[in-house]
């Protein structure tokens, strides 16, 4: 049970590193999305039909995974701070260089660039969580920095369409302003992360030496009572965690829940666009559904945390996405299409909660830094193919329905894989509680 003490020292980390880390996030996800709002005039600029817009929207992840686990490998050599600065800064730079695209040619080479900029921060940032929190807040805590998500499509939908409204000013296309405006934050950012935020809690000058003792300690019965350690978890070398079966279970499960939300979510405003709103007007509504998946994310990722249990959650959130993806398919382009995404977005951002934690069930130490980034280059994948099958969908059919279903699909064979390929968290505390009891 927390006591009063406890529930300080949390409460101390998460308001001097949450805040921060999200506000990163959110500049991150805006500048990895906002591609879709630059669409609305964008592609008829620069000649992009819905396919090679859809490959271009993806490619993205291409350089994100080739360069995902040498970047957090690197952040644990050269430490957190530096690392996610360096992160920030490069991605920022590009992120407003995607202003000067001139074609098909250009645009997928500097998304894939872009791609390229930003491997490494997720994963490092998550991985970086369990330098500083028990593993039993682990649910919530990367809950609550993943609302970045649906808070960045939430503010970056209305943000991105307003700023296309300065279409013309110095000669520049409104989707050139939203790439510069959008991308220059990382940039200013930079100094910012490298002067505020501690490598460990070693580091830290605003925690007391007790405080810092409590957390070493909280996070090193953690790491003893992990079914990891009794697997040698933390000594596998970086090509035995490549192999390792529980951690291509948890790629494969990533890769849909990714395929589910990018296929949605870069394409979610020219599916709203097409029943005859404004620029603005599709903004506005394109928020909407992440105001449904905050809920989601935080209230399975509370009930997640509370039953000690991420295997039922995980494969429920798929469920749910699958249901609500499924139905904005079968209504097609009508207002409750829009309501089904509502539903489906509760799923696809509410297993953020659950899933982040389950590496740490199998992995510790040094290979976690691999798993972790493995899990997450291998995952992303999924943000190429989810885009590229609507976009093929949308050329070859004339509408974004078939695509839909296809994304329903995948998350469909998330959740069976996970019914199948992952252990039950709570199954295993009670084993672990009954094992102590019976040498005692």
């Amino acid at each position: 049970m927390e006591t009063i003490h406890e529930r300080a020292i949390v409460r101390k980390v998460f308001m001097r590193l949450i805040p921060l880390l999200m506000g990163l996030y959110i500049i991150s996800y805006i500048d990895r999305v906002n591609v879709g709002f630059a669409a609305l005039t964008m592609n008829k600029d620069i000649g992009l039909s819905a396919s090679v817009f859809g490959w271009g929207a993806g490619i993205f992840f291409i350089g994100y995974c080739l360069f995902e686990v040498p970047s957090n490998l690197m952040m644990v050599k050269v430490g957190a701070r530096r690392w996610i600065a360096r992160i920030l800064f490069t991605w920022g730079i590009l992120a407003s260089a995607m202003a000067f695209v001139q074609g098909p040619g250009s645009f997928l080479v500097m998304r894939f660039l872009l791609g390229v900029a930003e491997a490494g921060f997720f994963p490092a940032v998550v991985l970086y969580l369990t330098f500083w929190f028990p593993a039993r807040y682990r649910a919530r805590i990367i809950a609550t920095f993943s609302l970045a998500i649906p808070l960045a499509l939430a503010i970056g939908a209305p943000l991105s369409t307003l700023i296309m409204e300065m279409d013309g000013i110095w000669g520049f296309k409104g989707w050139q302003w939203l790439f510069f405006l959008e991308g220059m934050p990382g940039v200013l950012l930079t100094l910012v992360v490298l002067k505020v935020l501690p490598d460990t809690p070693q580091s830290a000058k605003w925690l007391t030496a007790e405080e810092r003792q409590w957390l070493a300690e909280e996070l090193e019965k953690d790491v003893k009572a992990s079914p990891a350690a009794g697997r040698n978890g933390a000594h596998l070398s970086v090509m035995q965690v490549f192999k390792h079966p529980a951690v291509l279970v948890l790629c494969f499960i990533y890769f849909c829940a990714t395929a589910t939300n990018l296929g949605v979510s870069l394409f979610l405003p020219q599916i709203v666009k097409q029943q005859g709103f404004s620029n603005m007007q599709t903004g506005l509504i394109s928020a909407v559904p992440y105001i449904f998946g905050c809920i989601g994310m935080m209230g399975i990722g509370y009930l997640s945390d509370r039953h000690n249990e991420r295997k039922g959650y995980v494969i429920a959130a798929m469920l749910i996405a699958a249901t609500g993806l499924g139905l904005a398919g079968w209504f097609g382009n009508t207002v409750a299409a829009i309501a089904a995404l509502c539903i489906a977005t509760i799923g696809i951002l509410g297993i953020k909660g659950p899933f982040w934690p389950l590496p740490s069930v199998y992995l510790t130490g040094a290979s976690a830094a691999a798993g972790i980034a493995f899990i997450n280059s291998l995952g992303n994948l999924g943000g190429f193919v989810g885009p590229s099958i609507v976009g093929m969908a949308r050329e070859l059919t004339g509408n974004f329905e078939s695509g839909l279903y296809a994304l329903s699909g995948l998350a469909v064979a998330a959740a069976l894989v996970a019914l199948v390929g992952v252990r039950s968290t709570a199954r295993h505390r009670l084993l672990t509680e009954s094992s102590q009891v019976a040498t005692r």
